[in-house]
């Protein structure tokens, strides 16, 4: 049950979005930035950071939405997702992106977390300066948006499958029309 009166028919964030229109602006522009911008990273290994620092974080809308979107734009689909959230070390994906994965789980425990030996080992998979700056910047974010969704306890269907829609809506136009 929401702490405040939410639209009821609206899962998370959405509900959020649509009770304080004035701050769903410049939170949904964040995100479109953060995970759909120009950038080195796919948007479906965006979107993997996002959804691994939000199952860390316990926010099961964020993560399971931010997982379906992934799961939308990742050639290996959901088992992707899946071994990500189980073990980082074990994710079929590339040694750059479980490098840049630890990273955001570092800023997720704390930012003072990341330590020199996380960056210069996704230096040494081939990691830029942009990406370490993005998947910092992604994985803070999601921390605040993941508080932002449980904080105010919004609905969040409790099965992956009801994420699958959502997902590729999300994949397909984005976080501006939220």
């Amino acid at each position: 049950m929401p702490h405040i009166e939410l639209d009821p028919q609206l899962p998370g964030i959405r509900a959020l979005f649509a009770f304080r229109p004035e701050t769903a602006d410049p939170l949904g522009r964040l995100a479109e930035a953060l995970l759909r911008g120009p950038n080195s990273l796919s948007v479906g290994e965006r979107e993997l950071i996002a959804a691994v620092v939000s199952k860390g974080n316990d926010c099961t809308f964020c993560s399971s939405s931010h997982g379906a979107v992934a799961a939308a734009a990742l050639d290996d689909g959901f088992g992707v997702v899946e071994a990500a959230w189980r073990n980082v070390d074990e994710a079929p994906v590339s040694a750059k992106l479980k490098a840049l994965l630890w990273i955001a789980l570092a800023v997720r425990e704390s930012g003072q977390a990341v330590t020199t030996e996380l960056v210069e080992a996704a230096r040494a998979e081939g990691a830029t300066d942009v990406e370490i700056h993005d998947t910092v910047l992604i994985a803070a974010a999601f921390c605040m948006y993941n508080r932002y969704v449980d904080g105010l306890a919004t609905v969040a269907p409790p099965v992956q499958e009801a994420y699958r829609g959502m997902g590729e809506q999300l994949l397909e136009q984005g976080y501006l029309r939220l």
